[in-house]
């Protein structure tokens, strides 16, 4: 692997060699977990987790765990984001719709893929920090915006792909209607076997699921929080 290049600050700045081979073994780890897509690998190279986890929990940054940031949010295992990555099949070409901006870690991920990013964050604060992160690193086709995104995606005009950070017991129709003939959604559905991460490609009206893997994935919280 290479070292990361682009507009995160890592120029300027030599990693350690600890968070070097820290960094080689994480993605060589995706690699060995099934991870095979060179862009996903790729994007998830340049967009250093480090720099979207909290400050505290920094030298967990390329380990494969959840860890916890503002308004009782978890920012998902590396290994989640990259399974959801590579089940979107972006091109660069896509437009994608992203529901749940946490941290902005993911919407950056999405930004080095797709043409277009657009984001949404129920709480005011995280949408803040995550758009202030976004713009500190120049990232300009990745907007974030403080709303449900259940509720706005239909403003916010047709998709080819989108990304749901959370379970929902079935598909919205207003995600539906968002989406292009052909797209793909990525979402936590809970299955009779469990939680699981499924693929839903649209055709005409209809949808084909695909099972991708087991998760930990919580309910989509409804609506724009009015006190975070």
């Amino acid at each position: 692997m290479t070292e990361p290049r682009g507009p995160y600050g890592m120029d300027e700045e030599e990693p350690s060699d600890v968070r070097a081979q820290e960094r080689v073994a994480f993605l060589l780890g995706l690699r060995g977990r099934g991870i095979s897509d060179i862009s996903v690998l790729r994007a998830m190279e340049i967009a250093p987790r480090e720099n979207f986890v909290p400050r505290k929990h920094a030298d967990l940054a390329w380990r494969n765990v959840a860890l916890p940031i503002a308004c009782g949010q978890t920012m998902p295992e590396p290994l989640l984001v990259a399974r959801m990555m590579q089940a979107l099949s972006i091109r660069p070409d896509h437009r994608v719709l992203e529901i749940g901006s946490g941290s902005g870690y993911a919407t950056a991920i999405l930004s080095q893929l797709a043409g277009e990013v657009v984001s949404f964050e129920r709480y005011r604060s995280l949408a803040m920090e995550a758009r202030t992160r976004l713009e500190s690193f120049e990232i300009r086709n990745a907007t974030v915006a403080w709303d449900d995104g259940l509720a706005a995606a239909p403003l916010a005009g047709l998709f080819d792909r989108i990304l749901i950070h959370g379970r929902l017991p079935g598909l919205p129709g207003s995600l539906a209607a968002s989406l292009k003939d052909g797209g793909v959604i990525v979402m936590a559905r809970e299955r009779e076997e469990g939680r699981r991460l499924v693929r839903l490609v649209r055709s005409g009206d209809g949808f084909a699921e695909t099972v991708i893997a087991p998760c930990r994935a919580s309910a989509l919280e409804q609506g724009r929080s009015a006190f975070l």
